[in-house]
């Protein structure tokens, strides 16, 4: 007798914006969700979520996280169908001749290397037909100042998200690269520079949703401003840096 397996999705970066808006999105589609994260309290605050806390940039605990995850999954007869890596942090080189090599390196350990360690430990989990969503940022699109550090992460984001598309299709294991716009959360209350056609994480998990389960190869919203900034790209690199560098007085 062949036994059916609920589906479920694995979101890190759980316990506050983005990551909990998706939690509390899919759950209340119905959808088991495995909210991982550094905070057990705030992840064991998400009602009908099951909670999984570590480090995503300690790479024993990350391994020793997918092993409690296999024996989850199967004395659960539960299918993971869907991970979302959406953990991350944002610093900014506020003195570009000055540069922060530790700052630098902080962001590409946690945005980059960390994700590495994920890769590594969940994505033999996935079975055929699973997608894989990671979190980049429409901030690739344009040289943003003072963006060294949290654009570089990013970039490199987005090209592994092509490149393991390329990868996994023999698997038919799908990879959706997400960039957002500028999304009010916890981390973004703390820039001190205007933030145009912010939405809310509730409108962003909507959104990352509905191109996880359309397996879009990229999530970019709201179109409006994520289209702006592509356009955008296109002009010569030479008015780029006139229209976005800081101005001498």
């Amino acid at each position: 007798m062949t036994t059916t397996k609920t589906p479920a999705v694995l979101i890190t970066g759980a316990s506050s914006g983005i990551g909990l808006a998706l939690a509390e999105h899919y759950l209340a589609q119905g959808i088991q969700v495995i909210a991982c994260g550094r905070n057990r309290e705030a992840l064991q605050g998400i009602r009908g979520a099951t909670p999984l806390d570590f480090d995503i940039t300690d790479s024993a605990q990350v391994q020793t996280t997918a092993t409690d995850l296999k024996q989850l999954l199967f004395d659960n007869h539960w299918q993971l169908q869907q991970v979302i890596l959406n953990a991350g942090s944002c610093e900014y080189i506020d003195d570009a001749l000055h540069f922060d090599s530790a700052l630098f390196a902080r962001v590409i350990n946690t945005n980059v290397v960390a994700m590495g360690y994920c890769l590594e430990h969940f994505l033999p989990l996935l079975s055929s037909g699973a997608q894989l969503g990671l979190m980049s940022s429409s901030a690739t699109y344009l040289p943003f100042p003072r963006a060294e550090a949290y654009g570089a992460s990013k970039a490199a984001i987005s090209y592994l998200g092509r490149s393991l598309r390329v990868d996994l299709a023999e698997h038919d294991i799908g990879v959706s690269v997400i960039c957002p716009g500028f999304v009010k959360t916890p981390l973004t209350d703390k820039n001190d520079f205007a933030m145009p056609m912010q939405i809310t994480a509730q409108q962003a998990a909507v959104a990352i949703f509905k191109g996880m389960q359309r397996q879009r190869n990229e999530i970019h919203f709201p179109g409006k401003f994520t289209w702006l900034l592509k356009l955008a790209s296109l002009l010569p690199e030479s008015l780029l840096v006139s229209l976005l560098a800081k101005k001498n007085n």
